[in-house]
């Protein structure tokens, strides 16, 4: 009997600790968080009954959003970016090949695949191995063709450009959610009705990928976890939400969440959050 009353404390306990959750923001350790979010420090805080926390920022690190400053592995030799690699160099990357017309959206960080098809498209142009890595003859190519990129060019003010839907975006009623764009767009079978950017949780506590549904709402939270606000929150994944940041309003990509995906445009949001019913499906994707 003894045995089976410590069997039930301990079970107990567990349960009381996996219903706390949250996502708040963190500090950035002094590099941006970037393209899919950071893995730096986190920012924009979420926490809710539902039992788990999650978290996630970017490929390199778990399920979504990259850190600016955060480098996973050291890249092969003579290799100075490739796939997975985050870094500022990546956004210098991006902006100048941008300039060029190869890279069609605002600069994040990250080298996922759409900055490897916009590497592997300068390389063919210019008569270099299409490898999709960058090495140093890229990388002084580029730079010959293009000039040092200004703040805006390297972090536009204006919001990310939407990525392409994932499948499971295009029936229903979708939060439809990019790590490599880092936006949200709030789709209606198919059509995008409106879309606003979005960060992630860092490499040590990743949003977590997949398809899941609006649990519940609500317009003011404050997270059980990390005590600080979470206006217009919805919980899609065990404490996990979308929800308005100001610190990412304030900080943009310098920071991630602690798994919630924060939203910058109090006001889209606001908009957004009277138009998601519960039930409505949630797709985060890379």
């Amino acid at each position: 009997m003894r045995r089976k009353s410590v069997i039930i404390h301990t079970i107990a306990a567990v349960a009381a600790v996996t219903l706390a959750s949250g996502c708040n923001p963190q500090a950035s350790a002094g590099a941006a968080v970037s393209e899919p979010t950071g893995a730096g420090t986190p920012s924009g805080s979420a926490s809710g009954p539902a039992p788990g926390s999650g978290s996630s920022d970017g490929k390199p690190g778990g399920s979504g959003a990259p850190s600016d400053a955060a480098s996973p592995s050291a890249p092969a030799t003579g290799v100075l970016m490739k796939d997975g690699t985050e870094s500022e160099q990546v956004r210098e990357l991006q902006a100048r090949l941008k300039q060029l017309g190869h890279f069609k959206r605002s600069p994040t960080a990250f080298y996922g695949s759409i900055t490897s098809t916009a590497v592997k498209a300068f390389q063919s142009g210019q008569g270099l191995p299409a490898t999709g890595s960058v090495n140093d003859a890229t990388w002084q190519k580029l730079l010959g063709l293009t000039r040092e990129p200004t703040e805006n060019e390297l972090r536009p003010p204006t919001t990310n450009e939407l990525d392409t839907p994932d499948p499971r975006c295009l029936t229903g009623r979708v939060l439809c959610i990019s790590k490599e764009s880092r936006t949200l767009a709030w789709m209606i079978d198919g059509k995008v009705v409106s879309a606003m950017d979005v960060r992630f949780g860092s490499e040590n506590t990743p949003t977590r990928e997949g398809l899941f549904s609006v649990e519940w709402k609500a317009r003011k939270w404050t997270s059980t976890i990390y005590h600080t606000p979470m206006p217009y929150a919805m919980f899609f994944s065990r404490g996990q939400a979308v929800h308005y940041s100001a610190d990412f309003a304030a900080r943009g990509y310098a920071g991630a969440s602690h798994g919630c995906v924060n939203v910058r445009d109090k006001a889209k949001l606001s908009a957004l959050f009277d138009q998601v019913k519960t039930g409505d499906k949630v797709v985060v994707y890379w």
